[in-house]
């Protein structure tokens, strides 16, 4: 199997040692950046071989945030993860909404931090996607959406949306599902893994950006339901 290649953003040297240290000792390959510019630059020559990006929020130059939506915008398949030594919730949202699909609080143990790389190493990487996709049939369609679970992609009468893995593996499960009200736990146990160390409202800030991709008014959707005290319903 061939190594995933992770590029690790950190300004603060001790701590990119550390994390550099512990996901060689995972497997993984890394590209190292000393800040956010030259995280960018380095994405920009490595290119695709790039899998995972880990970012650091707080760097001078380029911060974590508008470098996550560089990568976010030039790419929708790399798995993004946040590093932030803040508590405040607007921070992990923000970032989320930016496009991120997970975020780890400094301080935090090697074996959290490399299980939740793990995981999202899981749902990005391209060998376990073909196994995944072969178990199921290849096109989901709902209505004016089709789903095409071969090559990653969601068309709306036959127009292109640029969405995440994440966001492609939530409505997946939704079309898998349709009108059956699916709890948060359910959506973050299939798409994240019962292992999952996060908080559930990762799955409400990712049912935000895909609503802003797919409904035509976000305040008052009309696909993507919400089913007060559980979770969503997809209509």
């Amino acid at each position: 199997m061939n190594k995933i290649k992770i590029l690790v953003a950190e300004d603060e040297a001790a701590i990119r040692e550390f994390i550099v240290i512990n996901l060689k000792r995972a497997g993984y390959e890394v590209v190292e950046a000393v800040d956010g510019l030259d995280a960018f630059q380095k994405y920009q020559q490595e290119g695709d071989s790039i899998s995972i990006a880990v970012l650091d929020v707080m760097m001078p130059g380029m911060d974590g945030f508008e470098l996550c939506k560089k990568l976010r915008d030039m790419s929708s398949n790399i798995g993004i993860m946040m590093l932030t030594a803040k508590t405040q919730e607007m921070d992990k949202v923000n970032g989320l909404l930016l496009g991120a699909d997970d975020y780890v609080t400094k301080p935090f143990s090697p074996s959290e931090f490399t299980a939740r790389v793990d995981a999202l190493a899981r749902r990005v990487s391209p060998a376990i996607e073909k196994i995944e996709n072969e178990k199921n049939s290849d096109i989901i369609v709902s209505g004016e959406f089709k789903l095409d679970c071969k090559i990653h992609s969601l068309t709306c009468n036959g127009k292109n949306i640029d969405v995440t893995q994440v966001e492609f593996q939530i409505l997946e499960y939704f079309f898998r599902h349709q009108g059956e009200a699916l709890s948060r736990t359910d959506i973050l146990n299939h798409v994240w893994g019962s292992e999952y160390f996060g908080e559930e409202k990762i799955v409400d800030v990712n049912i935000r950006r895909i609503r802003k991709k797919i409904e035509s008014d976000p305040s008052s959707p009309k696909h993507l339901l919400t089913v007060w005290g559980l979770g969503y319903r997809w209509i």
